[in-house]
Formats: structure tokens, C-alpha cells, sequence
């Protein structure tokens, strides 16, 4: 197009504000230009904080480089038919170009079987190993991040411990209690020193299971929860009774969320990069719609994005 001409065009789009109509687009190319985030939500517990938001600010920042838009979707990971919800409102009316899984759908192995079916585009976030075999994804290594904080909290002279786990059936948290075990292994401390409790991921179940494992009779020096919701939830539960922290309790958690540093006292935990985890699985995935339209589906594969232990004040040596 001519410059001439082009100009002409632009000033007629803004004269008469044009703005792009995405039905018609899609009628005409066959692609709609969105990508759907998928996660589950349970309507009868609070959400997960920042897990998902920050998610979400790093997918829309690469979907906005991308040109592509950006459909949060929820579903209840409990209800009956979960899957068909998936594949009937976003993939059979053809709603998302592809779609983002977030855990417990990214581990969920019939699903990924169905939208391959279905030569929809996928990417996983933090996948267990048997749906990397199926599915591209992307992640930290949380199996080693499991065993780096317990390490952590080894060093520091702890020798009894509380591990809060998060929701059953969620991979990438059931991989940070391996990695846990895996470092309490080869310690060789003995089983009745560890109090294991299975948690949510939410506020309410932090506060509750650590009220049981301090009613136990052998308290450990040492709390570990899956993720900073739980953890902030001990951290309620442990001062309600009285306990300093990290004096009589230290307690650490995992991912990194911005309530991590502003709590009291302010929490050790393992930083997830949650916002460049959800632009890499954009670029993934925007990856994988141009390479089914020239080279065919690509090969499943799993990116690995660094993790580290952040040390603050809640963890400490024991009394």
C-alpha cells in the first residue's frame, strides 16, 4: 500500500473510530487471536491470593507483544463434567486460538488426550511428568526447590518438622514434599519427627492444620507449607497461642507472593516466577499455533525457569 494511500486509511479509521471486529476476523482468517487461561476455582474456598493474577500479568504482557488476547476461564476443579465445560465453551465454538492449563487441569491426562484430539494448541503450567509426555509446559523444578528449603531449614540445626501439603491431586506441590522428603532422608531423621498435614493452598487450611500439628504432642521446631497462603495461615495460628516466631517456630512456604513480605515477621520462602511463567507459556504456545499452520504439531517439551531461596526473618535456629 502506498503512503498515500495508507494515510488516507488511517484518518478514515480514526474519523470514524473503527475498532476490529473478532467475529468477523474470525470468519474471515479462521483464527481468533485469543488464548484462554484455564484454573480452577473452587467457590466454597477463598482463592489462591496471587498464583493466578500474577499468571495472568505476565500472559497479558506477552499477549499484548503477541497481538493475541487473553480469556481467564475457571472452572470448578470439583464439579462433575469439568472437562466437557472446558472443551465445549472454548475449543467447540472455536472461543481460543489455544489454550493454557494451570494445575490441577495441567496434570489431568484424559483432557490433554481429548484437546490433542481435538489438534488444539496446549502449553501446561507446572505439569507432572506424566503430562510433559503429552504436553508442552513450563515451570520450576519443584522437586528440587522442595529439597532446597528443607536444606535450608537443616542447616539452620532443625530437627522436627511440620510439612503443611497442598491440594491432593495438585503434581508440581506433591513434587516439593518429594523433594522434602528426599533431604529429610538423607538426614536420617526418624519418622516420628515429622508431622505431615494435607492443606488447600488456602489461608483457612493453613490456620487449621497448623493448630493440629501444634496440638501434637511432639511440636517440631520447624513448619514447612506448600505454598505462602498456607504459610501465612500458620503464622495466624502460631501467634494465636502465643508462640514467637521464629523463636519457638519457624515457618517458611513456597512461590513468593507479595504478602510474603509484608506479614510479621516477614516469610522465608522460595520464589516462583510466576508473571515470566505466564509469558513463556504465551510464547509457547503462540509458538505452537504458527508451527501447526507451517511444520505440523511439535514435539512436547518442558522448560525449566529458576527458582531461589529467599531468606527473611521467619526461619531461624531453634530455641
Amino acid at each position: 500500500m502506498r503512503e498515500e494511500v495508507r494515510q488516507r486509511v488511517l484518518k478514515a479509521v480514526d474519523k470514524l473510530q473503527y475498532k476490529v471486529n473478532m467475529q468477523a476476523r474470525f470468519l474471515a482468517g479462521g483464527k481468533t487471536q485469543v488464548l484462554g487461561l484455564v484454573y480452577a476455582s473452587d467457590l466454597d474456598s477463598e482463592p489462591n491470593s496471587f498464583y493466578h493474577s500474577g499468571l495472568e500479568l505476565g500472559a497479558l504482557r506477552a499477549c499484548a507483544e503477541a497481538g493475541f488476547q487473553l480469556l481467564m476461564h475457571t472452572v470448578n476443579q470439583h464439579s462433575l463434567g469439568k472437562n466437557e465445560k472446558i472443551i465445549d465453551q472454548l475449543v467447540a465454538t472455536r472461543r481460543c486460538d489455544g489454550l493454557i492449563l494451570t494445575p490441577p487441569f495441567s496434570d489431568d491426562t484424559r483432557l490433554l488426550h481429548e484437546l490433542d484430539a481435538r489438534n488444539c494448541p496446549v502449553v501446561c503450567i507446572s505439569p507432572g511428568l506424566e503430562a510433559q509426555k503429552l504436553a508442552s509446559g513450563v515451570g520450576i523444578d519443584d522437586e528440587v526447590a522442595g529439597y532446597e528449603m528443607t536444606r535450608y531449614m537443616l542447616s539452620l540445626g532443625h530437627k522436627k518438622f511440620g510439612f503443611i501439603k497442598g491440594l491432593e491431586g495438585h503434581l508440581s506441590a506433591e513434587e516439593r514434599y518429594s523433594g522434602f522428603r528426599r533431604a529429610i532422608a538423607e538426614a536420617g531423621l526418624d519418622e516420628g519427627d515429622i508431622v505431615v498435614m494435607r492443606g488447600n493452598f488456602t489461608f483457612r487450611s493453613g490456620v487449621e492444620m497448623t493448630a493440629a500439628i501444634l496440638a501434637n504432642a511432639n511440636q517440631p521446631s520447624a513448619l514447612i507449607c506448600a505454598n505462602d497462603d498456607m504459610a501465612v495461615g500458620a503464622l495466624f495460628s502460631a501467634h494465636k497461642v502465643g508462640l514467637n516466631i521464629p523463636q519457638d517456630l519457624s515457618i517458611v512456604g513456597f512461590d513468593d507472593t507479595p504478602v510474603s513480605e509484608i506479614i510479621w515477621p516477614p516469610l522465608t520462602t522460595v520464589h516462583q516466577p510466576l508473571k515470566t511463567i505466564g509469558y513463556r507459556a504465551v510464547e509457547m504456545i503462540v509458538e505452537k499455533i504458527k508451527a501447526n499452520k507451517t511444520t505440523g504439531p511439535a514435539p512436547a517439551k518442558y522448560t525449566v525457569v529458576p527458582h531461589k531461596v529467599v531468606m527473611r526473618e521467619s526461619a531461624s535456629a531453634p530455641r
